[in-house]
Formats: C-alpha cells, structure tokens, sequence
C-alpha cells in the first residue's frame, strides 16, 4: 500500500533552508560566492587599481597615462595611452591572443615590423600612433615601442608560471639572426647588429636597435640580439624581429610545471 503525502518542502528543509525556500518563497535565491582563477582574476578587480608600472627615462616627455592590466577571457592584456608633445600612441598587447596584427604608426616599416611580432609571437598587437614624423621618424619610433614595452610590463603581471627565458634563431634566405631574452625585471640590450644600408624605403636603420633599447627599459627586459649570417638590410632586420617575437613568446608562455610559483630563487620578478 502507498501512502501519499502532501509536498511540504518548509517542514523538509525548515532547519537548512527555511530562510530561502518556503510557501511564500518557494524559489530558492542561492547567493554563490566564486573564486577565481588565477588566469581571470584580474578581470574583477577594480577599474581604478593599478598595474605595475615601469620607470620610464627622464628624457622621453610626459610619462604614459597608463590603465590596469585586465584579464579578459583568460587572455594577459595590457593597454597604453602616451601622449608627449611629439606624439600619441595608444598600445594594447594581448599576450595570449592568436596573431591579430592591428598597427598604424605613421611608419609603414615599423608597421610592417610590428605585424611580425603579432604574427610570429601570436599576440594580438593593436597600435595607433601620430607623430611629428614631418622632422623625422625617431620620436615616433621610440614612443611606439616605450608604449608596448610598458604594455608588456602590465600583461606579465607579477609573472608567476611563466617560462622567463626565450631563445630562437629566425632565418630569412640569407640572414640569420639569433635572440635570446630573460624577462627578469631587469633591463638590458646587448644588439650585434651589422646593417649594410641606413636605410630601408624612408626607415632610418639606426632607429631598429633605439626600438630595442626603448621597449627594453620599459618592459625591464634583458635582450641579446646577435647577426649571424645576412647582406640583406631588409632581410636581417626583419629576421631579428621574427626571432624576437618567437623568443618572447616561448618567454611568456606559461610552464605547465610551474603552476603558480614565479621562475626566481629570489621569489619576484618585478619592474616596479
């Protein structure tokens, strides 16, 4: 014989839900709490906070109007607005992105270069610039990279996980050019770069290494470049920047063993 009850779920759960769920409220009004990851939880914090900053030159105008450094969709995003007397520049840099080559400097070159760090590194790099490019194209040039090296600063955060260390060498038909980088916090440019002509198209030769150096200090990079092979202007520069980008990635990218711990016997890695 069955015996058929009335469904009385405030007498069911009077002692562990009676405050949420009963004849007057009987739709339960759960209030979670999430914790979360450590891959997306700079997504909730607060607009207003601030990324680590870097200590830009005293020479290079005013410093870069900077925001937080923001978790969207588990990506590693780093956002710049500098604005001097002699350009503005708005840089944003996703680290974990899939290519996205966005650039617009007022330098076709630089942009051409640029398009091989997104490529080849498989960032999404989004730039704009204007300048006073009508003197030359050095304070442009050197405002583009102190922008994306502050950028990249901002994305690594306090850069627990990651590799640190990025090596490759990049061909490009008869040059070869070799990059090794530490992401250590501390910055530094070695670059053994022999360039046959000082100029590619309008780009002025000499500003490839002052790129280096400029997103070198801001990012607190420690950068070796070496030429192995090339007789090619176009060729060697473009090799070098292939081969940067495929290092920094390889630098970047998170080291499955290392979980949560930064790559440092001291325990920090840090620009700030």
């Amino acid at each position: 014989m069955s015996l058929s009850l009335p469904w009385r779920p405030h007498l069911l759960f009077k002692d562990s839900f009676s405050t949420i769920f009963s004849y007057k409220n009987p739709v339960p009004q759960f209030h979670l709490s999430y914790t979360p990851s450590r891959r997306s939880r700079l997504s909730t914090m607060n607009p207003n906070s601030q990324a680590p900053r870097a200590s830009l030159p005293q020479n290079n105008g005013s410093p870069a109007t900077i925001s937080s450094c923001s978790f969207v969709d588990g990506g590693r995003i780093g956002e710049v607005k500098r604005v001097t007397k002699e350009t503005d520049v708005y840089v944003k840099l996703s680290l974990d992105g899939t290519g996205v080559a966005d650039s617009s400097s007022s330098i076709p070159f630089l942009d051409h270069m640029l398009d091989q760090i997104a490529s080849h590194g498989l960032f999404d790099v989004h730039v704009r610039a204007t300048g006073d490019i009508h003197i030359d194209d050095h304070h442009t040039n050197e405002d583009v990279a102190l922008a994306l090296g502050t950028a990249l600063l901002q994305a690594l955060g306090d850069r627990k996980g990651i590799n640190r260390f990025g090596n490759f060498t990049a061909p490009l038909d008869e040059a070869l050019v070799h990059v090794t980088l530490d992401l250590s916090g501390r910055p530094h440019l070695s670059c053994n770069l022999s360039l046959p002509t000082e100029r590619v198209g309008t780009y002025d030769t000499q500003l490839v290494e002052h790129f280096f150096q400029s997103l070198v200090n801001t990012s607190g990079m420690t950068l070796h470049i070496r030429q192995l092979a090339g007789k090619n202007t176009h060729h060697i520069i473009e090799a070098t920047f292939k081969a940067f980008a495929r290092a920094l990635r390889q630098a970047a990218e998170h080291d499955p063993r290392r979980i949560d711990t930064v790559p440092s016997s001291k325990g920090v890695l840090s620009r700030s």
